[in-house]
């Protein structure tokens, strides 16, 4: 749902961008002139000494009394909804993964203690220098991200298959889910070239 909302916004606010970029570079560069078409009457910009916004449009409501609130109103409301956006953007941490104890009562495990036994696991392979997970998704239904930056002379898939059948098994096993979905990144670290002699 989140990704289909931004590729909405984001593809409004770009046809957006270009629209306004586009009528001001036709004003601009004098286009309709040189090239003798014309412009529709409420087009704000004819030629190349027009501006964004003249003094009347500018001055225009300033005096009402309405005017400042419903600004500032509008201004809130933008500010707000910019403000969800960010913050859904978030991919939020499990503070808590929900386990199944089997007497009808669901134990709570830890998210950041997961994480920690995931990531120490994971860095205890040979070829991973450094490993960093992080919990995702629904209490009943965690996702990990996991993250791994490798060794010069480790081999990846290597590396990626010792994560899946340890780390992320040992995980999966401890927590009593059926499945822990993961994306991983692999990473290389960097390591100074060494000279022959």
């Amino acid at each position: 749902m989140l990704k289909t909302v931004n590729r909405v916004l984001l593809g409004l606010l770009g046809l957006g961008l270009f629209a306004l970029g586009g009528g001001v570079l036709l004003g601009a560069l004098d286009l309709p002139r040189h090239w003798d078409f014309d412009v529709p009457g409420w087009w704000p910009f004819r030629g190349p000494d027009d501006v964004v916004l003249g003094a009347e449009g500018r001055t225009r409501w300033r005096d009402e009394g309405w005017w400042w609130p419903v600004v500032i109103a509008a201004l809130a409301v933008l500010l707000a909804l910019l403000l969800w956006w960010l913050f859904a953007q978030r991919r939020h941490r499990l503070d808590r993964v929900l386990v199944d104890s089997e007497d009808g009562a669901a134990a709570r495990l830890d998210g950041r203690a997961l994480e920690n036994v995931m990531e120490e696991e994971a860095q205890a392979d040979d070829g991973v220098s450094r490993a960093h997970v992080r919990l995702t998704g629904r209490r009943t239904a965690p996702a990990a991200r996991v993250r791994l930056l490798l060794e010069p002379h480790a081999d990846p898939a290597r590396a990626l298959g010792r994560l899946n059948h340890a780390a992320l098994a040992h995980a999966r096993e401890s927590a009593g889910l059926e499945r822990l979905p993961a994306k991983v990144r692999l990473r290389a670290a960097r390591h100074r070239a060494r000279r022959a002699a």
